[in-house]
């Protein structure tokens, strides 16, 4: 006995300990609705240098990586609208993205301008519920791509928002929309059991919370979903935070499923680690921050090709045009209510039309905030980027009502001190008047809106069958700029009441 215990004992002393192997993981670096912001934005967050400068910090530091884009990389400041394009996507393949989905302001000036731009870049357009076919963008859009890492397979599928009723309608002609509830877990599935991937990322840009009723976001989609392992997200503007039961659904197996978002403009950069053996997601955000600044200094080239646009970019935003009296942030009433009380006075001069009863406009094409003080031409032109011209329409009460209701279901918008409107938590109008009286859904309105709004677009259907008075040629945000320089010359400054006008009650 005591000789075989010797034998355990001597075994055991030359026992080598064999370390367990890693399993293998795969980082996603993402961002989404960076919006023509190339540079850090007001706040000092933000800016392309920074991003490829965490970009490349992962890409460093990880075996595996991926670097997406879920959409709308143009739109929303003087970049786009002095440049339309050219430096944002061509951006895209600076900070080296492998795929890239369609948003719906890659749609801003139509399909066949995305193209001339699009044609040139090297990262992957994904998008697999838009049919292209009958488009130039036929054969340069894929519905996925599936990268290799070790033995495993990952493919990432596009899924894009329905366009109709919120893109004009001849800037995505030729396009065909295919349910993205319908189309996502078909492909997903289609990948599992077709082409045999491990793991299916849904590269999203519907929105973590929809843009109308009946319309699915990524939640619904992932609720709906048996084989699609990981969403990240764009077009809400949502930012989702790590660790929150917000960043996690469960799908239709009951599995917990990581749902991702950054908010917008590129101020955050997340990151998904994805274990290839387990499928299990560690989801992080970063800050797209001044501490950057210094590891963005190697990225001499990117800065030297940047400077001629930025020097076009800078003219405008140093040259002063008017006033502000105080900071008005775009998701506030005192901004939305200038917007709209200021275009319904150019409207009425411009126009010859004096008897117009009320204007509505899009709290979403109020694109900035309002600073404090000084407000620069750059400010304006970024604040009212779209090409949508100023319209006016004659409408009965009953379409204006109809109007309100589409509104209310969003939470109001943008609404002339002539109507008061109160509705409900389900969007229904409570009561509803103009220049205090009460609409009577038989009486004719004159109404001052602009051309995306008058085309169906925010879903605003009952203004497509009303009667156009006036139509402007040239876009509106010049008539803005105009009044501004005025109000200057006056002696007067930019300000509004912060009252709503729109009452959820």
């Amino acid at each position: 006995m005591m000789k075989f215990r010797n034998l355990i004992v001597a075994a055991a002393a030359t026992l080598v300990l064999v370390p367990a192997v890693q399993a293998e993981h795969v980082t996603i670096i993402a961002v989404n609705d960076t919006h023509s912001q190339i540079d850090p934005a007001s706040d000092n967050k933000g800016g392309a240098l920074r991003r490829r400068a965490i970009y490349d910090k992962v890409r460093s530091e990880n075996k595996y990586t991926m670097t997406l884009h879920a959409g709308d990389a143009v739109q929303g400041n003087v970049y786009f609208s002095l440049y339309g394009g050219v430096v944002e996507y061509a951006a895209l393949d600076s900070l080296g993205y492998d795929a890239v989905i369609w948003g719906n302001h890659e749609m801003d000036n139509g399909i066949d301008s995305t193209y001339h731009y699009y044609k040139n870049v090297k990262a992957q357009m994904l998008s697999a519920n838009y049919d292209f076919s009958d488009t130039k963008m036929a054969g340069i859009v894929k519905p996925y791509m599936i990268k290799t890492f070790g033995d495993k397979r990952v493919a990432v599928m596009g899924i894009n928002v329905q366009p109709a009723g919120l893109v004009s309608d001849k800037n995505f002609k030729g396009l065909r929309y295919l349910p993205s509830i319908d189309v996502a877990d078909a492909t997903a599935k289609y990948l599992k059991e077709v082409q045999k991937v491990d793991y299916v990322v849904m590269l999203s840009h519907i929105g973590y919370v929809s843009d109308a009723p009946g319309e699915p976001n990524d939640c619904d989609i992932v609720r709906a979903s048996h084989y699609i392992d990981l969403v990240i997200g764009g077009h809400s503007h949502s930012t989702v935070k790590p660790g929150t039961p917000e960043a996690t659904v469960l799908n239709a197996d009951g599995k917990p499923i990581t749902v991702g978002q950054n908010g917008k403009w590129g101020k955050i950069v997340s990151t998904y680690d994805l274990d290839l053996e387990t499928g299990a997601v560690v989801y992080k955000q970063i800050a797209v921050d001044k501490t950057w600044d210094e590891a963005a200094k190697k990225y001499v080239a990117m800065d030297e090709w940047l400077k001629p646009y930025r020097h076009g970019v800078d003219s405008l935003m140093t040259l002063p045009v008017g006033e502000s009296a105080r900071a008005m942030k775009n998701s506030e009433a005192a901004l939305q209510n200038w917007t709209c009380d200021a275009s319904l006075e150019i409207m009425r001069n411009m126009s010859g039309i004096k008897k117009i009863d009320c204007c509505i406009m899009n709290k979403g094409g109020i694109r900035i905030d309002m600073p404090a003080g000084v407000v620069s031409e750059g400010v304006i032109g970024s604040m009212f980027p779209f090409d949508n011209r100023y319209v006016v329409l004659e409408m009965t009460g009953q379409d204006l009502l109809d109007a309100l209701k589409v509104m209310a279901g969003r939470g109001g918008d943008a609404v002339s001190k002539e109507i008061y409107a109160t509705f409900n938590d389900k969007g229904e109008i409570l009561s509803a008047k103009v220049s205090g009286k009460k609409i009577d859904p038989k009486k004719t309105y004159v109404v001052a809106t602009i051309d995306y709004l008058a085309n169906g677009g925010d879903y605003m259907d009952s203004f497509k069958t009303a009667k156009r008075l006036w139509v402007d040629d040239d876009k509106y945000g010049i008539h803005v700029l105009q009044y501004v320089k005025d109000l200057k010359a006056a002696g007067k400054k930019i300000d509004a009441p912060d009252t709503w006008r729109m009452v959820k009650k």
